[in-house]
């Protein structure tokens, strides 16, 4: 791929909605080399701070039945249909990978090894897209419960830094606004009051920062 198209692939990138991936999913071979391009991310030290959790086939239904049993035990009064509807999550695309971030013990900070995950299911996504599949990398509420990750045999000590839907897309993104660089990018020379981008986004939306910083 030449210089130009990689920047043009990377211009126009943008995340699928979970509910267009379909079959087919990425064969042995492809999902092989979109793993390995994965991992191919700033690591300093070469601590490999992250590991994959592939589910795919049957093994979507089994896990599935995991998120239900950690779903009803954190939240006794559900209903039985929002247990199956939670039960299904990974049936809506045909593979999902699931990057665990773990701080392995050394002189690097655990900022970095942590944002090496991060980087990782970014890899990975770009590396799907480039196969021609559809991707969306989310977290949702299975990703900060203690119970699912005990259920899923992740230890205590590990977070999941994301799961990553990947499918043949049914239907063409939509494009999105993206950011203002105007209001990001500081040229910095002493004086300058830093543009940090408040008033990018949509303010209000998220999680309370103590509330945020607690989940990480």
């Amino acid at each position: 791929m030449s210089e130009l198209s990689v920047a043009e692939f990377l211009k126009t990138r943008r995340s699928a909605k979970v509910s267009t991936l379909q079959e087919p999913g990425p064969n042995a071979s492809q999902l092989q080399e979109i793993l390995e391009i994965g991992t191919r991310v700033p690591d300093h030290g070469k601590y490999c701070p992250w590991y994959f959790i592939v589910l795919q086939d049957a093994a979507r239904r089994q896990a599935g039945n995991l998120l239900r049993q950690a779903y009803a035990a954190e939240n006794p009064d559900s209903a039985e249909a929002k247990l199956e509807l939670e039960s299904e999550r990974f049936l809506r695309a045909p593979l999902v990978i699931a990057v665990v971030s773990r701080v392995r013990e050394g002189k690097h900070p655990q900022w970095e090894q942590i944002l090496s995950a991060g980087a990782v299911c970014y890899n990975i996504c770009l590396a799907a897209n480039a196969h021609g599949f559809g991707t969306n990398w989310l977290s949702e509420w299975y990703s900060f419960s203690p119970t699912f990750k005990s259920l899923l045999g992740v230890d205590a000590q590990d977070h999941f830094a994301g799961f990553l839907y990947i499918g043949t897309q049914s239907e063409k993104n939509e494009e999105r606004e993206r950011p203002d660089l105007s209001n990001l990018v500081t040229f910095w020379d002493g004086q300058s009051q830093l543009k940090t981008g408040e008033t990018c986004g949509m303010p209000g939306t998220g999680y309370p920062l103590a509330q945020w910083s607690a989940k990480i």
